[in-house]
């Protein structure tokens, strides 16, 4: 009845440990936060590994681990690697 589907973009929240993906855009508006986000380098086109969820949200770019707020993370969408 329903034919398989294959998501290939969410936010990164959703992304589980060890899921790996590239930043398609940000959703967010104060200028701010979206520059603090830039100063640690992620921008459009940014390849990531999750690395963590809880206790913080953490991500690996490129030799960086990064920590970000579960707010950044929901703001954060993300083209999904299945590779």
């Amino acid at each position: 009845m329903f034919s398989k589907f294959h998501l290939t973009g969410s936010s990164l929240e959703l992304l589980k440990k060890g899921e790996r993906g590239i930043i398609k855009f940000c959703n967010i508006k104060d200028e701010k936060s979206l520059q603090e986000l830039i100063s640690m380098g992620i921008t459009p086109g940014t390849s990531f590994t999750v690395e963590q969820h809880f206790p913080c949200f953490v991500i690996t770019v490129g030799e960086r681990r990064l920590t970000l707020t579960q707010d950044f993370a929901q703001k954060i969408y993300v083209r999904i690697n299945d590779e």
